[in-house]
């Protein structure tokens, strides 16, 4: 098949699981083109199957901004015509189903658009009033629409109140690069004394809750040695920052920032903590379990569907910090169920969400799309 993906390319849980979907589809024998604004951070290397189109967004004067939309609308058209695409799987509902819906009317009807909803686009998005419609009518003049949790279809039928069918498409992990590493000569560089180590991965945004983490490790630490390693960048770091500072914290924690490949640092961690308000999924959960480590989340939208309460972590309420930090120590404090919950984790990750099941899944459904 021939087929055009476009996503965000930057850092980001929709933006990473296509851009590793289209390598993967690529290695299959597919042909692969990425129509974007930017190169994909994790397209890796050349791959012969893969093809990168760039969106390039023309300055003109007469706009106040820069018409992005319509500019990337017109690029998915001009790839389609000279590549003979069968089809468009665009990553978001807004602005990409609606660009996809466009390019399709300039190509014709053979061109077909699947759209794939990740969760922003609908949990944030959706609840503005002046988009709605428009995300409604991206939906439903889509060829076909995935989600990747059956929390977020819930969401999207409740709150859009759209006819489509939306089929559930879990995210998935590529257990080639995602497995326990032997890190065990890193570690004593985080944790010298052999203290445990908690992690935290996200875009450090409000929804992320970052500041119940600084109050669960701050529990933790009274409880036993550890230490936590922050990664990524976001609006809320400032405030983290300074909690840490506030409560004393400062030599115990270390910031590594943006890592572009957490393949190589998941395994440093003992445990994950997501509190989040609001996850569609939870990659950075999954990928973590693919590593061998346990998870302490909240039961915020899709999570439960990943991490099971009791089997491959703990799951609380939102905002129970108390009963996270309670529930991070009872696993670092025990080895033999802390050993259980890891194997657990390995297996379920690798059983369920396994990159060539997932891969399979979409073949299966771009070949039901394209026989009409």
């Amino acid at each position: 098949m021939n087929i055009g993906i476009t996503c965000y390319p930057s850092l980001g849980g929709s933006g990473v699981v296509a851009t590793e979907l289209g390598k993967l589809l690529a290695e299959r024998g597919h042909q692969v083109h990425f129509i974007t604004s930017g190169m994909p951070f994790r397209l890796g290397s050349f791959h012969p199957n893969i093809f990168y189109h760039e969106v390039e967004v023309n300055n003109y004067n007469v706009f106040k901004y820069p018409p992005y939309d319509l500019t990337l609308a017109n690029r998915m058209a001009q790839v389609a015509k000279n590549e003979k695409l069968d089809l468009l799987h665009v990553h978001y509902a807004v602005p990409h189903a609606l660009c996809a819906f466009l390019a399709k009317q300039m190509v014709g009807d053979h061109l077909k658009i699947m759209t794939t909803l990740h969760g922003t686009d609908i949990t944030v998005l959706g609840y503005d009033s002046n988009l709605r419609d428009m995300i409604r009518f991206g939906i439903e003049r889509s060829d076909m629409v995935t989600a990747v949790s059956k929390d977020l279809i819930h969401q999207t039928h409740e709150l859009l109140h759209v006819d489509k069918e939306i089929i559930p498409v879990y995210n998935f992990v590529d257990k080639r690069r995602y497995y326990p590493k032997d890190v065990r000569e890193l570690k004593k560089k985080f944790a010298p004394n052999g203290e445990k180590i908690l992690m935290h991965i996200s875009n450090f945004r409000a929804v992320k809750r970052v500041p119940d983490i600084v109050e669960v490790f701050a529990k933790v630490r009274e409880q036993m040695p550890s230490r936590l390693l922050l990664i990524g960048e976001g609006p809320e770091m400032g405030l983290v920052r300074q909690m840490i500072a506030e409560k004393g914290l400062t030599d115990d924690v270390c910031f590594l920032g943006k890592q572009e490949d957490v393949a190589e640092v998941l395994s440093l961690a003992d445990v994950m903590l997501l509190p989040s308000s609001k996850e569609s999924f939870g990659l950075v959960a999954l990928e973590a379990m693919a590593c061998g480590v346990p998870v302490v989340a909240t039961v915020a939208g899709g999570l439960p569907e990943v991490v099971l309460d009791g089997e491959t972590g703990y799951l609380y309420e939102i905002g129970d910090v108390a009963g996270m930090a309670s529930g991070t120590v009872q696993l670092l404090q025990n080895q033999e169920l802390y050993e259980t919950f890891s194997r657990n984790s390995i297996h379920r990750s690798c059983e369920t969400f396994c990159h060539d099941t997932i891969t399979s899944q979409y073949e299966a459904l771009y070949a039901q799309l394209l026989k009409g």
